[in-house]
């Protein structure tokens, strides 16, 4: 009795928090930096959340450098960009451009080290397999270091020369985000399944036609705002005697819009995908005029994109002696900022009901024994691995997908405009095709979701 009174003490003095608790917690393992609001938060789910964390972080610094503000700021600080009795800077003494550190030449190099630092972890973390990995270590813990290895790839980054850096960096970052759109339309097909799923659960359990009209109502919803952007992609972004690539993209992405949604309701692909509908290929089509819209705000001609003259004349910012040039972004880039942010939420908090996002993310499910073991201790208000029998996701394929959302965010909030001989930002028709060929593919891979049940009935598609 007396050895079991003595172990509850001790097990009692070490689950106390002691002064050294703060101090382990920037070293120690992911749940004890949310232990204190969050006692049962899952090793997993926290690492991934800091981790995406570190990226929006490095996507507020972007838009603070992209301020027009900061730029005059900037300049009257003596030893930052003001020369000196010398004739030099005071500390810097020529060594880094000022320029580097406004508007997009410093939005490529933030992005250049964010998507450095999440590629460096793709490489450590290829194939590990469970929390007892040595690797794993580093991914959920040492947050105080990581953080500061990123700071000292962002400092480098900014003392690259500018040369030929950003046209090149430039078309790194146009591949990168194609498949970022990618990624988000997997994101939203497996969203808007999961959805359909669990109200047809919910309206079967309840005997209830509420579920059935509301997914009535959203699909209804959904479609009519496409019509609706159709219509305003035609008014303005199309003229009567030109912009015929416009007219082509608007009207064969519509097309195709119909064709999925008519695909989605056929009997036989019904019969072998129950869960398919109308509310998918909704949100599919309204996705879609969304890229379409993207990639018509890219179009290198003031007569076909009404956005072109108040980006080259109203909000361009001249700063410092060179007078290069930034340009502030509009509409379309603050909407994809926004999904942007829902979709990399998304992939941090993603569960394992997801089942499209798990193949994408390779992720294993939970034994069972596991699970139960989990949920003991999530009862007992403690943080807690749940990973010491198997990843619950690829932590090498989770880094890629942030150094592609490193890499389209860049491209977002640079209005995917490509750097000018002069220091300009131009557009041009590579944007148009990149976002247009996005739509597609996105299309194509969701009619695949659609028939490949019935080329591959041997598969289990459920």
């Amino acid at each position: 009795m007396d050895g079991r009174m003595m172990r509850s003490v001790r097990l009692r003095e070490d689950e106390s928090p002691g002064p050294n608790h703060s101090a382990s917690c920037l070293c120690g393992s992911a749940p004890c930096i949310l232990c204190g609001c969050c006692p049962s938060s899952r090793n997993s789910t926290v690492t991934r959340l800091v981790f995406t964390t570190f990226l929006f972080l490095g996507v507020l610094v972007c838009v603070i450098m992209l301020s027009p503000g900061v730029e005059s700021q900037l300049y009257k600080l003596p030893w930052v960009c003001e020369e000196g009795a010398g004739g030099t800077s005071v500390i810097l003494q020529g060594h880094i451009d000022c320029g580097s550190l406004l508007g997009y030449r410093a939005v490529y190099r933030m992005c250049f080290a964010m998507a450095a630092f999440f590629f460096l972890f793709t490489l450590l973390m290829t194939c590990v397999r469970s929390s007892r990995d040595p690797r794993a270590a580093i991914q959920n813990g040492f947050w105080f270091f990581k953080f500061l290895v990123l700071v000292g790839i962002t400092v480098g980054a900014f003392y690259i020369p500018d040369g030929s850096f950003s046209n090149i960096w430039f078309y790194f970052g146009v591949v990168g985000s194609f498949f970022f759109i990618l990624i988000q339309l997997v994101l939203l097909i497996d969203f808007a399944h999961s959805w359909n799923q669990r109200w047809l659960g919910k309206a079967e359990e309840c005997d209830s036609r509420a579920w059935y009209a509301g997914l009535f109502f959203f699909t209804l919803l959904f479609y009519s705002l496409s019509i609706a952007a159709v219509a305003l992609l035609f008014i303005y972004y199309t003229q009567p005697d030109s912009c015929y690539e416009g007219k082509v993209f608007i009207g064969l992405n519509l097309t195709l819009c119909v064709c999925v949604s008519i695909a989605a309701v056929l009997p036989k692909v019904q019969d072998a995908q129950p869960n398919s509908g109308l509310l998918q290929a909704s949100v599919i089509t309204l996705y879609t005029m969304f890229v379409t819209w993207l990639a018509l705000s890219n179009v290198p001609d003031q007569k076909c994109n009404p956005h072109l003259p108040t980006r080259l004349s109203n909000e361009t910012v001249l700063a410092g002696p060179e007078g290069y040039e930034t340009q502030w972004w509009d509409a379309p880039s603050i909407v994809g900022l926004v999904v942007f942010i829902l979709c990399t939420l998304f992939i941090s908090l993603r569960s394992s009901d997801h089942r499209q996002v798990n193949s994408l993310m390779q992720t294993e499910e939970c034994p069972p024994i596991l699970e139960q073991q989990q949920q003991g201790v999530a009862c007992e208000g403690r943080a807690f691995d749940n990973e010491q029998d198997g990843v619950t996701y690829s932590y090498s394929f989770f880094h890629f997908c942030l150094v592609l959302a490193s890499l389209h965010i860049m491209m977002t909030l640079t209005n995917w405009y490509k750097p000018g001989e002069t220091r300009k930002m131009v557009s041009t028709w590579t944007a148009v095709w990149v976002k247009i060929c996005a739509s597609w593919a996105g299309l194509l891979l969701y009619l695949w979701t659609l028939v490949a049940p019935l080329l591959l009935p041997s598969r289990d598609f459920s």
